[in-house]
């Protein structure tokens, strides 16, 4: 199927989550098929075409050019605990792969600080491992201010703070008054100027995830000119999307920190029949072949063929597509 002038083939999926994520059900995308691969763009529909277009320059960028040369191959990942009860966050921890350090969702809409405290507690008492909470930007500033101190004690040391607060003025303020690392993710994936994290000294580290920044390589630019050390995270794809993160994290000069990209696990039917999911805790560096995808219906065929057209004609528009796809378009 092609979604108007789109040069490659390309395929839906739908699948369901097995633990609500970023207040979804379900997930969907599209899988592109190229010369160097399959690749995956799956913006979530509350982005408008701008920001989608970032998504398909990495899946074409992927699709024609493939990944660069890996300097490891093997990443150590996170698992990650959703905004569950604590039972529920046992429960995922038990199954973790031998992940050595969890990612715990807090500040989701609807719950408290006290709903935060007990699931990194439960997290705690379930693992030896690392922590890092993950707020999405989700407090203002004070009751950042006022929780990550709280959570810390509760983990018994945190790792790092992802993101607690939106504005990158509101990390940097953050950032001076808790003794708590932060890590900058929406302020540099969803950020006019990703660069403003550094100019004001807002962060220890940065999260890169490949779709949204626009491809393997563009990342690995903005993080050597960036200079902080680079976490790097899924965008909750399937297997193949999370092949692109793991082919990023492979190229990264240095790798200090586990990545968050063992996120394969909430998709309830992957699209492979061997899918990217920890062993000891690491994931391979290896392409991965789409040989189950769960179908989705033609009226999602429909509305992803008109989103693609859009998101096409807006890269032809804005991005040096021959650059993207090594000549070939």
């Amino acid at each position: 199927m092609r979604a108007a002038s789109l040069p490659l083939p390309w395929r839906v999926y739908r699948t369901r989550l097995t633990t609500r994520f970023r207040g979804l059900d379900h997930r969907d995308g599209v899988l592109l098929e190229g010369p160097a691969g399959w690749a995956e763009v799956s913006p979530f529909w509350d982005y408008d075409i701008a920001e989608s277009s970032a998504w398909l320059a990495a899946a074409l960028e992927a699709a024609y050019l493939g990944y660069p040369t890996p300097e490891r191959h093997a990443i150590p990942v996170n698992v990650t605990v959703p905004a569950t009860t604590p039972d529920g966050a046992r429960t995922i921890i038990a199954r973790r792969g031998g992940c050595e350090t969890a990612k715990v969702k807090v500040a989701e809409k609807g719950q408290s600080l006290a709903d935060d405290l007990d699931r990194v507690a439960a997290v705690r008492d379930s693992f030896d491992g690392k922590i890092r909470i993950d707020a999405n930007g989700g407090w203002d500033d004070e009751s950042a201010i006022r929780a990550i101190p709280l959570l810390d004690k509760a983990a018994r040391g945190l790792e790092y703070v992802e993101q607690p607060v939106a504005s990158v003025e509101g990390l940097a303020k953050v950032r001076t008054a808790v003794n708590v690392p932060i890590a900058a993710d929406e302020s540099i994936r969803r950020a006019d100027d990703p660069y403003r994290v550094a100019e004001l000294n807002a962060a220890d580290l940065i999260v890169c995830k490949v779709q949204p920044l626009g491809g393997v390589r563009a990342c690995l630019q903005l993080a050597s000119e960036i200079g902080m050390p680079v976490v790097v995270s899924s965008a909750l794809e399937s297997s193949v999307g999370i092949a692109a993160g793991v082919a990023l994290a492979a190229s990264l000069p240095t790798l200090d920190h586990a990545c968050g990209l063992a996120t394969v696990q909430l998709f309830e039917q992957d699209v492979t029949s061997d899918s990217l999911v920890p062993a000891d805790g690491h994931l391979p560096v290896r392409a991965v072949n789409p040989d189950a995808i769960p179908m989705a219906d033609e009226d999602l065929e429909s509305r992803w063929g008109e989103r693609l057209a859009a998101m096409w004609d807006h890269v032809r528009a804005t991005r040096d597509v021959g650059e993207l796809t090594g000549g070939a378009l």
